[in-house]
Protein backbone atom coordinates (compact mmCIF):
# COMPACT_ATOMS: atom_id res chain seq x y z
CA UNK A 1 0.00 0.00 0.00
CA UNK A 2 1.32 3.41 -0.96
CA UNK A 3 0.47 6.37 1.27
CA UNK A 4 -0.13 9.81 -0.29
CA UNK A 5 2.89 12.05 0.24
CA UNK A 6 1.37 15.46 1.08
CA UNK A 7 -1.33 14.21 3.50
CA UNK A 8 1.28 12.05 5.24
CA UNK A 9 3.68 14.97 5.58
CA UNK A 10 1.01 17.42 6.75
CA UNK A 11 -0.38 14.95 9.31
CA UNK A 12 3.17 14.40 10.59
CA UNK A 13 3.47 18.13 11.23
CA UNK A 14 0.26 18.25 13.24
CA UNK A 15 1.55 15.34 15.33
CA UNK A 16 4.88 17.15 15.83
CA UNK A 17 2.91 20.22 16.90
CA UNK A 18 1.00 18.24 19.54
CA UNK A 19 4.20 16.60 20.81
CA UNK A 20 5.90 19.97 21.18
CA UNK A 21 2.83 21.35 22.99
CA UNK A 22 3.13 18.44 25.44
CA UNK A 23 6.85 19.16 25.90
CA UNK A 24 6.06 22.85 26.43
CA UNK A 25 3.46 21.96 29.03
CA UNK A 26 6.03 19.83 30.88
CA UNK A 27 8.58 22.66 30.68
CA UNK A 28 6.22 25.22 32.20
CA UNK A 29 5.44 22.81 35.03
CA UNK A 30 9.20 22.78 35.71
CA UNK A 31 9.15 26.62 35.48
CA UNK A 32 11.51 26.62 32.49
CA UNK A 33 9.98 29.78 31.03
CA UNK A 34 12.47 30.46 28.23
CA UNK A 35 12.45 26.83 27.03
CA UNK A 36 8.65 26.82 27.23
CA UNK A 37 8.38 29.92 25.04
CA UNK A 38 10.74 28.48 22.41
CA UNK A 39 8.99 25.11 22.41
CA UNK A 40 5.52 26.62 22.09
CA UNK A 41 6.76 28.84 19.26
CA UNK A 42 8.06 25.70 17.54
CA UNK A 43 4.66 24.05 18.09
CA UNK A 44 3.05 27.03 16.38
CA UNK A 45 5.52 26.79 13.49
CA UNK A 46 4.74 23.08 13.06
CA UNK A 47 1.01 23.88 13.05
CA UNK A 48 1.57 26.64 10.49
CA UNK A 49 3.55 24.28 8.22
CA UNK A 50 0.69 21.78 8.50
CA UNK A 51 -1.81 24.46 7.53
CA UNK A 52 0.25 25.69 4.56
CA UNK A 53 0.63 22.15 3.18
CA UNK A 54 -3.04 21.34 3.84
CA UNK A 55 -4.38 24.56 2.33
CA UNK A 56 -2.08 24.36 -0.70
CA UNK A 57 -3.04 20.77 -1.35
CA UNK A 58 -6.72 21.58 -0.95
CA UNK A 59 -6.55 24.54 -3.34
CA UNK A 60 -4.33 23.04 -6.04
CA UNK A 61 -5.04 19.29 -5.83
CA UNK A 62 -8.38 19.15 -4.05
CA UNK A 63 -10.18 17.43 -1.20
CA UNK A 64 -10.33 13.66 -0.98
CA UNK A 65 -13.76 12.31 -0.19
CA UNK A 66 -14.38 9.37 2.15
CA UNK A 67 -13.88 6.13 0.25
CA UNK A 68 -15.20 3.76 2.89
CA UNK A 69 -18.56 2.03 2.99
CA UNK A 70 -21.62 4.19 2.30
CA UNK A 71 -23.22 3.22 5.62
CA UNK A 72 -20.24 4.80 7.46
CA UNK A 73 -20.15 8.00 5.39
CA UNK A 74 -22.56 9.93 7.66
CA UNK A 75 -20.52 9.02 10.76
CA UNK A 76 -17.29 10.02 9.03
CA UNK A 77 -18.86 13.35 7.97
CA UNK A 78 -20.05 14.12 11.52
CA UNK A 79 -16.59 13.21 12.85
CA UNK A 80 -14.94 15.40 10.19
CA UNK A 81 -17.12 18.38 11.11
CA UNK A 82 -16.19 17.83 14.78
CA UNK A 83 -12.49 17.73 13.82
CA UNK A 84 -12.71 20.86 11.66
CA UNK A 85 -14.50 22.72 14.47
CA UNK A 86 -11.83 21.62 16.98
CA UNK A 87 -9.04 22.62 14.60
CA UNK A 88 -10.54 26.05 13.99
CA UNK A 89 -11.12 26.73 17.69
CA UNK A 90 -7.67 25.31 18.49
CA UNK A 91 -5.99 27.57 15.93
CA UNK A 92 -7.72 30.69 17.29
CA UNK A 93 -6.92 29.73 20.88
CA UNK A 94 -3.36 28.88 19.85
CA UNK A 95 -2.83 32.30 18.31
CA UNK A 96 -4.34 33.95 21.36
CA UNK A 97 -2.15 31.86 23.69
CA UNK A 98 1.00 32.73 21.77
CA UNK A 99 0.03 36.41 21.62
CA UNK A 100 -0.76 36.68 25.34
CA UNK A 101 2.48 34.89 26.18
CA UNK A 102 4.57 37.18 24.00
CA UNK A 103 2.74 40.25 25.32
CA UNK A 104 3.50 39.14 28.90
CA UNK A 105 -0.23 39.05 29.66
CA UNK A 106 0.39 36.07 31.90
CA UNK A 107 -2.86 36.18 33.89
CA UNK A 108 -4.81 35.51 30.69
CA UNK A 109 -2.09 33.26 29.26
CA UNK A 110 -2.12 30.97 32.31
CA UNK A 111 -5.87 30.46 32.00
CA UNK A 112 -5.90 30.10 28.22
CA UNK A 113 -2.84 27.87 27.80
CA UNK A 114 -4.12 24.65 29.40
CA UNK A 115 -7.47 24.91 27.59
CA UNK A 116 -5.66 25.53 24.29
CA UNK A 117 -3.36 22.55 24.87
CA UNK A 118 -6.23 20.16 25.54
CA UNK A 119 -8.10 21.37 22.45
CA UNK A 120 -4.90 20.96 20.42
CA UNK A 121 -4.32 17.40 21.66
CA UNK A 122 -7.85 16.44 20.59
CA UNK A 123 -7.34 18.23 17.28
CA UNK A 124 -4.18 16.21 16.59
CA UNK A 125 -5.82 12.93 17.64
CA UNK A 126 -8.90 13.51 15.49
CA UNK A 127 -6.67 14.72 12.63
CA UNK A 128 -4.73 11.47 12.70
CA UNK A 129 -8.03 9.58 12.79
CA UNK A 130 -9.26 11.45 9.69
CA UNK A 131 -5.97 10.63 7.93
CA UNK A 132 -6.28 6.94 8.87
CA UNK A 133 -9.90 6.79 7.69
CA UNK A 134 -9.09 8.49 4.37
CA UNK A 135 -5.82 6.83 3.45
CA UNK A 136 -5.06 3.78 5.60
CA UNK A 137 -8.25 1.95 6.62
CA UNK A 138 -10.05 2.78 3.36
CA UNK A 139 -8.88 3.96 -0.03
CA UNK A 140 -9.59 7.65 -0.53
CA UNK A 141 -12.60 8.51 -2.66
CA UNK A 142 -12.77 11.07 -5.42
CA UNK A 143 -10.53 14.14 -5.16
CA UNK A 144 -12.25 17.37 -6.12
CA UNK A 145 -10.41 20.60 -6.86
CA UNK A 146 -11.73 24.16 -6.62
CA UNK A 147 -9.13 25.32 -9.18
CA UNK A 148 -10.15 22.62 -11.66
CA UNK A 149 -13.83 23.48 -11.16
CA UNK A 150 -13.15 27.19 -11.78
CA UNK A 151 -10.97 26.53 -14.84
CA UNK A 152 -13.37 23.89 -16.15
CA UNK A 153 -10.72 21.12 -16.33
Amino acid sequence: MSLPVLPTISTSFIVLSAITVAIGWWQIKKREFEKHQKTMTLAGIFALIFFIIYASRTIFIGNTSFGGPDDLKIYYTIFLVFHITLATVGAVFGLMSLWTGYQDRLKIHRKLGPITSIIWFFTAITGVAVYLLLYVFYHGGETTSVIKAILGN
